[in-house]
């Protein structure tokens, strides 16, 4: 298990209380390894990893998909994950 390639991604939390709404930013990291793909709360075996792809949103980042056999797992990053979809393409494409 070797650590190939990684990328930061965000999750938005949101609580509202009685007042007001608030929006609380967590930072992850996304890990590519030789035989699975690592989030927060997920791990997707390789076998399962179909592609990943990447939809800008107004030059502030914007949204990469992992597509697996189980469905299709979104991820808002805020910097361009293309070497991190280079990686995985020159490893198991």
């Amino acid at each position: 298990m070797s650590l190939i390639a990684q990328h930061p991604y965000i999750k938005i939390e949101r609580k509202v209380t009685s007042i007001a709404q608030y929006e609380i930013e967590h930072a992850r990291i996304i890990y590519l390894y030789n035989d699975k793909v690592v989030t927060q709360h997920r791990e997707f075996p390789m076998k399962q990893v179909m592609d990943f792809s990447f939809r800008e949103i107004a030059n502030q980042g914007g949204i990469l998909y992992l597509h697996t056999l189980q469905g299709v797992y979104t991820y808002i990053v805020k910097s361009s994950p293309e070497a991190f979809i280079t990686a995985y393409r020159a490893n198991f494409k």
